[in-house]
């Protein structure tokens, strides 16, 4: 796994457990972005990686709308940011909108499973990213129909996140205190025995 520049990345580490991949452990959602572009080769391998991701009836829903900074369409996606993502988002090196096709190809039913789908894509492609040493936040906040308008999406895909993605930088470009409190925190997630049961509000025994 390629290391990450900021040091306060290591804050963010969560504690090693045995047999985990490091990746999922290291893997977090940073807002500040150094000046360093992502290249197109590091877009490929991360691309590629959600590719291969699994679906139903492997329809492979999925579209992705990459913008690079400077670009129009990274200029558009920046636009459709809504609070406080708009205070930071928009200096990512890379912005991505992920969107999905809402029925199937081979018989036109409606695809329940869509969003699930470019969910597990999603989470492939900031998983790849993390290994080559770049941070992604996902980013619910912006306006959908605002976003469908400027990019040309049609009907018949509904919208996932906009994701935010670039190497690592130093909390303090973040130029807000609760911004830079938020980027220094220590990560936390809920307990095994809270989220895995065997059943319904009785907790697994997992050792």
């Amino acid at each position: 796994m390629a290391s990450m520049s900021n040091a306060i990345s290591h804050v963010k580490f969560a504690p090693a457990v045995e047999g985990v991949l490091p990746v999922f452990l290291q893997r977090w959602s940073g807002r500040a972005f150094s000046e360093r572009p992502v290249s197109d080769a590091d877009l490929k391998t991360i691309f590629e990686a959600a590719r291969w991701s699994p679906s139903a009836f492997n329809e492979q829903p999925w579209r992705f709308i990459v913008g690079v900074l400077g670009t129009e369409t990274h200029a558009r996606l920046a636009e459709v940011l809504m609070g406080f993502n708009q205070t930071w988002a928009p200096k990512a090196p890379v912005l991505i909108l992920g969107v999905a096709k809402d029925k199937f190809s081979h018989n036109n039913a409606a695809n329940g499973y869509a969003l699930y789908d470019l969910g597990a894509a999603t989470a492939a492609l900031v998983t790849q990213a993390a290994v080559q040493g770049l941070t992604a936040h996902q980013m619910a906040g912006f306006d959908h129909e605002a976003a469908r308008k400027a990019l040309g999406i049609p009907e018949g895909y509904v919208l996932g996140v906009v994701t935010a993605m670039g190497y690592p930088g130093e909390a303090s470009l973040l130029g807000n205190e609760k911004l830079i409190e938020l980027e220094k925190a220590p990560r936390s997630r809920k307990a095994l025995d809270e989220i895995v049961q065997t059943a319904w509000g009785e907790s697994a025994k997992l050792g």
